[in-house]
């Protein structure tokens, strides 16, 4: 049953417009990559949250923004 579903929808979608298969094969690589995407997001936000709580608790090695930005100013050089 699937196949015959898969089948005709290729039919059809092989006989759209040159713009509209365009757009029906974004929709499709977006369905695709929705799920890798959501993770990536989800590890970068715990990522994020950890580094928060380290930095509230006083245990990330900060520095400060000024020394960073002139020591890349002197190795740009």
């Amino acid at each position: 049953m699937m196949n015959i579903l898969l089948s005709e929808l290729e039919k059809m979608a092989v006989a759209l417009p040159a713009d509209e298969r365009a757009r029906l094969a974004e929709v499709l690589l977006q369905s695709l990559q929705a799920a890798p995407i959501a993770e990536v997001e989800a590890a970068w936000n715990q990522e994020i949250a950890e580094r928060l709580a380290a930095f509230e608790r006083d245990e990330a090695n900060a520095l400060a923004a000024e020394s960073v930005f002139a020591e890349a100013r002197l190795l740009a050089k």
